[in-house]
């Protein structure tokens, strides 16, 4: 596969935030507050929820839906060149791209953020620039002690063409692989060794949302809070041997599927990382340690379809990026 089609390499700064559809916005805010350890941050011009796990405004924004499923996925820039530069890479790619209007944001970003349509799964992405921090009280860990939104997952019916697309277009990396089965991408230069999970399914969809927590006991108290308040574990604990990281799969209140994982594998920019591995598509490429798994595990979550126009012209080419930060 080709990992990068030449011209500048982009330059991520870290998977923003996931914006998610929930049948009960009510219960999804108890959850993921509650349960899973976010803080609420604010409320949206159309009734969204905005979640926190740490300075950043918000690392999930969640909608009130018919069906539960994935809205979109923002991945932040190191700086609006680094936007600019990256729109500039997919356009000349002939793909199409749509402007984000300023109002969008409840916290304010660079101008310039824009969202493409990843064309095998139909998944909305979007890249800005500056999202501002909460301007309230630090973020303070609660059940857990969350460390940042780590990855997001994904299945797709054609699994080689959207790592393809991932990497030749938007300038990812792989990690790992599973031929056929599973693809790990980071976005350089954030280090962690994976962003992207890409899962093979008959059908595109959800895979998982990732939670990176900074001890072992975190996932620990999991067990025992999910078990208490009959919260259904669908995968773990285990050891994944791709990047290392201890996990622990459970489900929302729609039944999609929620990861903590501690401690993963790094690439520190400027230094040679290893090639990537093709990993034997066993079970024990997944789990060192061979839990048990749901078969609920991954299954539940649709893709909505984007709410603008595959149009190529939407922004011309041209199109400046102002500095103006939040």
């Amino acid at each position: 596969m080709n990992q990068n089609s030449g011209g500048v390499a982009p330059q991520y700064d870290r998977l923003a935030y996931v914006a998610l559809n929930v049948t009960d916005l009510a219960a999804s805010r108890h959850f993921y507050e509650h349960e899973v350890g976010l803080q609420f941050s604010g409320k949206g011009p159309l009734g969204e929820l905005y979640l926190r796990c740490g300075y950043a405004h918000h690392c999930m924004v969640l909608y009130t839906a018919a069906k539960p499923g994935l809205k979109r996925i923002a991945f932040e820039m190191a700086d609006s060149v680094a936007l600019r530069d990256l729109r500039d890479r997919v356009q000349g790619r002939g793909l199409a791209t749509h402007e984000v209007q300023q109002e969008h944001y409840v916290a304010k970003a660079a101008d310039g953020a824009f969202q493409i349509v990843e064309p095998v799964t139909g998944v909305t992405l979007e890249f800005f620039s500056g999202m501002e921090a909460f301007g309230g009280q630090p973020f303070v860990p609660t059940v857990a002690k969350i460390q940042r939104l780590g990855h997001i997952g994904i299945r797709s019916p054609d699994i080689k063409s959207t790592a393809e697309f991932f990497m030749s277009v938007l300038g990812f990396a792989l990690s790992d692989f599973v031929d056929s089965k599973a693809y790990f991408l980071r976005c350089p230069p954030n280090p962690f060794h994976h962003s992207m999970a890409l899962g093979h399914g008959a059908e595109a969809g959800l895979h998982h949302i990732n939670f990176m927590v900074s001890e072992i006991d975190d996932v620990g108290r999991g067990i025992a809070r999910f078990t208490k308040e009959s919260i259904p574990i669908v995968h773990g604990p285990g050891r994944h041997p791709p990047s290392g990281s201890v996990f622990l799969y459970f489900l929302d209140p729609d039944g999609m599927t929620v990861e903590y994982s501690y401690g993963m594998e790094e690439f520190p920019p400027g230094m040679d990382a290893r090639k990537p591995r093709m990993l034997a598509p066993v079970p024990e490429s997944i789990d060192y340690w061979g839990s048990m798994l749901d078969k609920r595990k991954g299954i539940a979550g649709e893709i909505e379809p984007a709410d603008f126009h595959a149009d190529a012209e939407d922004v011309p080419a041209s199109a400046s990026v102002s500095q103006n930060g939040g």
